[in-house]
């Protein structure tokens, strides 16, 4: 009977919907309550031979069920209006919680387990917020009233009926630890099949290239053979729980029958006590036996709380402490300042002392060699992590005084992985301003380098992407997402590898025009290619987490070391290519 605290507060999201919910299921159970009072009535004149009352009342009868089933018809449609506000808010503040743990946070938890909480975990509690708990507060209320009700008419009655309803309320609480073990387990394992599945059909070229599909199969129907396991071990027990309920219910009702019987045979109750009490002894026990029906119901919802409470309090991995807005009278310049950071279990540093100013209104670049410390900047600069030494300044101030969301906001960041959603390139831009007009759209799309290949197209910008854009090229997904980004009209603009997909004859042009483009922004590029880079006006070469050289493309090569190394083996790899 208790209910989990993190279903108690999902409750909380539809208050007066699951209110009036429970108020109509109580004004159901008083129209069964009614109907057997009735058909007492009835019954008895029968037993005494008078008919003069049957007509009315069983047209009394026929109008309360016509009425139940309108309250009935109400009742569920109310009930289905909570649960779906209880499911769209807990949805809502999962997926905000989700934005402010970042991407940091989904480098430990599956993508799959993420989904199978937020879609079956929160469809679990809509249905255990909505039908179960509303049966659970009649079921607390009506069998007590019914029995001081029967106190009057036959007391004898109540030797059978209480026991048994102590019985199919309290004996199935006997098993409420082992249930909720295994239903921890059993959701564990739902948990991680989802995730599974999701990485195999994300992950399917790359298996069919390496030859594993049949390993995968072997490993998802070994995963499914144990959620059978999980599932058929949780049944046995809810199973236990259901025979005892059932039990209770059968042995209470046939007691109490046999004692109305009793007390009508010794005269010291009427022919309408004895009915009453054989027809209130069923209903006494109706909510105990719905209850036990909405548990089932609902039990995923049980099962799916506690992945649902530690998602919600999963702590992000920076505080969101800052409180200053990110909004720049002019560009920023953006400092580094010492920065110093070691990723948890790393036996090595990623940044040894990183420092560097990018400045306001011009475009800095940042090489260096693969693990040298690029990518762990970014991260630093959009707080996905803190530097645990030294500090990182946007116009002077420290990004941690910033509010997050403000911050990256004021950040537009075009990286190697796009992310497109199924919806129309037009939609897909309009992300970063919803009200941007199609001249803005079509500008942004010509700077990109993409608006030829999107008039190509048969509907133009209306033309709908598949998932992730998988019906466009790489290099149609990056150039679509620089639009995007050049849309947002961010005050600084981040491109991280965001032209490693395109070919390479055309990604310095496509680079300089979105250099000029972004003319009154600060421009950070990050590229392993140098074409991205040679026109920089600025370029801090990093290597080993440290910063080796700072200077424009003709100092870097004429100085020698890290940054003339690239350039020689640029060199090379574009005379490879033109063999």
């Amino acid at each position: 009977m208790i209910v989990h605290p993190e279903l108690r507060r999902a409750a909380r999201h539809a208050r007066r919907p699951l209110l009036a919910a429970t108020l109509l299921q109580a004004a159901v159970t008083l129209t069964h309550l009614a109907q057997a009072v009735l058909l007492a009535v009835a019954l008895a004149d029968l037993a005494r031979g008078t008919t003069d009352r049957l007509p009315p009342l069983l047209g009394a009868v026929l109008g309360v069920v016509a009425v139940r089933a309108a309250l009935d018809n109400r009742q569920r449609r109310t009930a289905t209006r909570a649960g779906a506000g209880v499911r769209v808010a807990l949805r809502d503040e999962l997926l905000a919680h989700l934005g402010r743990l970042g991407p940091a946070h989904l480098t430990t938890a599956r993508a799959g387990a993420v989904r199978t909480t937020l879609v079956d975990g929160v469809e679990g509690v809509d249905a255990y917020v909505s039908r179960y708990l509303p049966q659970l507060l009649i079921t607390l209320t009506v069998p007590p009233l019914l029995l001081a009700a029967l106190v009057v008419v036959a007391p004898a009655a109540l030797l059978g009926l209480v026991p048994a309803l102590l019985l199919a309320l309290v004996g199935p609480r006997a098993w409420d630890r082992l249930l909720a073990q295994r239903g921890r387990r059993h959701w564990d394992t739902y948990e991680q099949l989802g995730a599974d599945y999701l990485e195999a059909l994300q992950g399917m070229p790359a298996l069919r290239a390496a030859g594993a599909v049949g390993r995968t199969r072997e490993r998802l129907e070994k995963r499914s053979a144990a959620l059978h396991r999980a599932t058929v071990a949780k049944l046995r027990v809810s199973l236990v729980d259901t025979g005892l309920t059932d039990l209770a219910v059968q042995g209470g009702t046939v007691g109490a029958a046999l004692l109305a019987c009793w007390s009508a045979v010794t005269g010291s109750t009427t022919a309408t006590g004895t009915y009453l009490v054989l027809l209130l002894a069923s209903e006494c026990f109706r909510p105990v036996r719905d209850l036990s029906r909405e548990w089932h119901a609902g039990y995923l919802g049980v099962s799916a709380a506690d992945g649902i409470a530690a998602l919600r309090t999963a702590e992000p991995g920076v505080p969101d402490t800052g409180t200053a807005p990110a909004h720049w009278p002019a560009p920023p310049e953006l400092r580094f300042d010492n920065v110093e950071f070691t990723y948890d279990g790393a036996a090595a540093p990623a940044l040894r002392g990183v420092t560097f100013t990018a400045e306001a209104g011009r475009t800095t670049a940042i090489v260096g060699p693969s693990g040298a410390g690029k990518s762990t900047l970014l991260a630093l600069l959009l707080r996905h992590h803190d530097p645990q030494g030294g500090r990182i300044t946007l116009d002077g101030h420290d990004v941690s005084g910033y509010a997050l969301d403000s911050l990256r906001q004021g950040i537009a960041v075009v990286s190697q992985e796009t992310c497109l959603f199924h919806a129309t390139i037009a939609d897909n831009l309009r992300l970063a301003r919803p009200d941007a007009t199609d001249d803005e759209l079509t500008r942004a799309a010509r700077t990109a380098g993409v608006h030829d290949e999107i008039a190509a197209l048969p509907d133009g910008y209306a033309t709908v992407l598949g998932e992730r854009g998988a019906t466009l090229s790489g290099g149609q997904r990056q150039r679509l997402a620089l639009a995007r980004a050049l849309l947002a009209d961010a005050p600084v603009l981040v491109l991280d590898e965001a032209t490693s997909a395109v070919d390479e004859r055309r990604e310095a042009d496509i680079v300089r025009e979105l250099l000029d483009a972004a003319g009154g922004r600060t421009v950070l590029v990050v590229a392993h290619r140098l074409a991205a880079v040679r026109h920089a006006e600025r370029i801090v070469v990093l290597d080993g987490g440290r910063v080796d050289a700072v200077g424009d493309h003709t100092a870097l090569v004429e100085a020698g070391g890290v940054y003339a190394r690239l350039v020689r083996a640029g060199h090379v790899h574009e005379e490879g290519l033109a063999a």
